[in-house]
């Protein structure tokens, strides 16, 4: 069964031209498991040149993010991150998955950016060597982490966009639908939020994410163009069906009263004014910041078909609904 997933994944990418073929070997990892498993399996790898990770996610809502040995729970700026993967626990096939090219033989760290996952240990290692042991310890002794979450249907997991802190008991969460029946938008738009606040979007029909960005680049995630090291929330791609009836959420928590400027990076979305904000005010409005997005039209907005890193390794996302969200980056047929 996975040599055949494997072959017809390839052979649909190569006809589009977008994913090389790769000759090393193939590694398989899994990613979560049933009964709540919180876990790569296995831990490390050693790999060469030229093979493929394949991560395959099971249950629950995992990612596979670069990090490092210094910060396991962190991460890497310009690493690759595969974007948070739901999976229902009734699903027993056709599980999403993704790749990674080894390029040289150095470390590659890695840890799963749910909260709480990489304090309890699920991180992994390509080429390792003796250091996975200090790896794993530096994990689970405190490290920061990303504090990015999201949750799978049915369960709501609160997340932080900066080091997790309990809201005060008067914090409000502001609840914000993502696509369904208004169509390519945010609902509300534009939203008045406190430090303590948080903000949960609801992913409805369609494949959208919440992407953090700038005002002076709208439809770009906010590590691509930041002059300051700031990496940015991103929820991943969320692929839900029409006639879903439970919806993925991620959530963010409110730190101050700056403004957030978020957008969704499906092909096209941003450019046709698909954003939000958090604070907005004059003269950097809402309005004007919708503006900016559609005046620009998604111009040089980073694409999630491939995510890339300059850290020895790739990592395109694959499988049958990977596949669905691939296609429908390169042809629209998912807009």
């Amino acid at each position: 069964m996975f040599s055949t997933k494997f072959s017809t994944f390839a052979i649909a990418c190569l006809s589009l031209a977008v994913i090389p073929r790769t000759r090393g070997a193939i590694i398989p990892v899994t990613v979560g498991g049933p009964n709540g498993t919180i876990a790569y399996n296995p831990s490390s790898v050693t790999a060469n040149v030229g093979d493929v990770v394949v991560f395959t996610f099971m249950q629950k809502n995992h990612t596979i993010t670069q990090s490092s040995l210094a910060t396991p729970c962190s991460p890497l700026a310009n690493g690759f991150d595969s974007g948070f993967v739901p999976v229902p626990a009734n699903q027993t096939s056709d599980f999403p998955q993704a790749q990674l090219t080894v390029k040289d033989t150095n470390p590659v760290w890695v840890y799963c950016r749910q909260t709480g996952h990489c304090q309890q240990g699920m991180v992994f290692a390509v080429n390792p060597g003796d250091k996975l042991a200090a790896f794993q310890a530096a994990a689970t002794g405190g490290s920061t982490s990303a504090s990015i979450s999201a949750s799978a249907p049915p369960t709501s997991t609160s997340a932080s966009s900066s080091a997790p802190s309990a809201p005060p008991t008067s914090s409000t969460d502001h609840v914000v639908v993502v696509g369904g029946t208004a169509g390519n938008v945010f609902n509300p738009t534009n939203i008045t939020a406190q430090p303590g606040d948080t903000v949960t979007f609801q992913f409805h029909s369609k494949n959208h994410t919440a992407t953090q960005s700038s005002f002076g680049n709208p439809c770009r995630a906010l590590g691509l163009t930041s002059t300051t090291g700031q990496v940015g929330f991103d929820s991943g791609f969320m692929a839900v069906d029409a006639n879903a009836t439970t919806f993925p959420t991620f959530t963010i928590q409110i730190n101050d009263t700056q403004p957030i400027w978020t957008y969704c990076r499906q092909t096209g979305h941003c450019g046709s004014g698909m954003v939000f904000s958090v604070n907005a005010v004059d003269p950097n409005s809402f309005a004007a910041f919708q503006a900016k997005a559609i005046q620009l039209n998604g111009t040089a907005s980073a694409s999630a078909a491939s995510p890339s890193n300059t850290n020895g390794a790739t990592l395109p996302v694959r499988s049958a609904a990977g596949t669905i969200a691939f296609v429908g980056l390169v042809l629209g047929l998912v807009l």
